[in-house]
């Protein structure tokens, strides 16, 4: 027979166990969307796949964009669910024009509602551009049940985005550069020569191919360009916002899960300067998605879709 120690040793082995498994394991989360209430109003969230495979959690970028680029990760649904948000003031979330809501730490908070909400308690983040920034700022400040990021053409500093806007205008006409350094001058925003530099910028490091629509982007959902000019400014490479001094990247030193940056080829996160940033932190890989600008779920989704599948496989084998 076995003596009374033992036999509580095992109870309290085998209650703790099942403690761990309660902690790691998520709910079983099924396709669909809902609200989720914050400070300012509801927050949109969709979810495509089902499961409690650990999920990926996407953060959108902008600001004053929408979640619907992550309707491209649907190959990835049929293993696990990718749950999307709009944040408050744009997409299908409540919008508004309350400047007050407009801070960092208020866009971390609609991650955590999300978290919350739907009871994770491992999961990925996905950020892109300014999802990124976001990404790192929910991750400072909210480590636990995070198994790895994942950072598509990354932003987190203000200073390093626009010098690298600096240096790909500088590879643009001459004429166009002109328009760019008198507007900013000036501060006219307005005018058809700063619009044509725009577009150009856009049409060689933004959206490089034309708008490929996945077939699950079928609600419509507006982007808000009152929250994008309020917190960054009149176009990509103008910052006049509340973010003009916004720089978080040293924060990616105390980065200590696994890491996946990815990148355009011909992306305004130019590959050179996120190749350096992924250098902070150990062990995280970078990988360059070819014939692709900062769209590059747009201009490039398979590639992005196949270096996400393969960073998971590996944190997962």
């Amino acid at each position: 027979m076995m003596n009374s120690s033992k036999f509580y040793i095992i109870i309290i082995l085998f209650i703790s166990s099942c403690s761990f498994y309660e902690k790691q394991s998520n709910p079983y989360l099924q396709t669909g969307e809902g609200f989720v209430e914050v400070e300012g109003g509801k927050i949109w969230y969709g979810i495509m796949g089902e499961g409690n495979n650990t999920p990926l959690v996407c953060l959108h970028g902008g600001p004053g964009g929408t979640s619907r680029s992550y309707y491209n990760l649907s190959e990835i649904a049929k293993e696990r669910p990718v749950i999307m948000f709009d944040q408050l003031g744009t997409g299908r979330s409540d919008h508004h024009q309350d400047t007050s809501l407009l801070k960092v730490k208020k866009f971390v908070e609609q991650v955590k509602a999300i978290k919350s909400e739907l009871k994770l308690n491992e999961f990925y983040v996905v950020g892109g551009s300014w999802g990124a920034a976001l990404a790192l700022e929910y991750y400072t400040m909210y480590p636990e049940g995070i198994k790895g990021l994942i950072f598509n053409s990354p932003y987190f500093s203000t200073p390093i985005w626009t010098e690298d806007a600096h240096k790909l205008i500088a590879a643009l006409p001459d004429s166009i550069q002109t328009a760019i350094r008198i507007a900013e001058t000036d501060s006219l925003f307005d005018t058809e020569s700063y619009a044509a530099a725009n577009t150009l910028f856009a049409s060689k490091h933004g959206r490089r191919k034309k708008f490929n629509k996945h077939p699950f982007d079928t609600v419509q959902s507006k982007r808000n360009s009152f929250i994008y000019n309020y917190m960054w400014g009149p176009s990509e490479f103008t910052a006049t916002g509340t973010l003009r001094d916004y720089d978080n990247h040293l924060n990616l030193k105390n980065v200590k899960v696994p890491t996946l940056f990815t990148t355009g080829e011909f992306d305004e996160a130019r590959p050179e300067t996120v190749k350096g940033l992924c250098q902070m932190i150990p062990f995280a890989k970078f990988i360059i998605i070819p014939d692709a600008g900062h769209s590059t779920l747009n201009d490039n989704r398979l590639a992005v879709v196949a270096a996400i599948q393969e960073f998971l496989e590996i944190q997962e084998k």
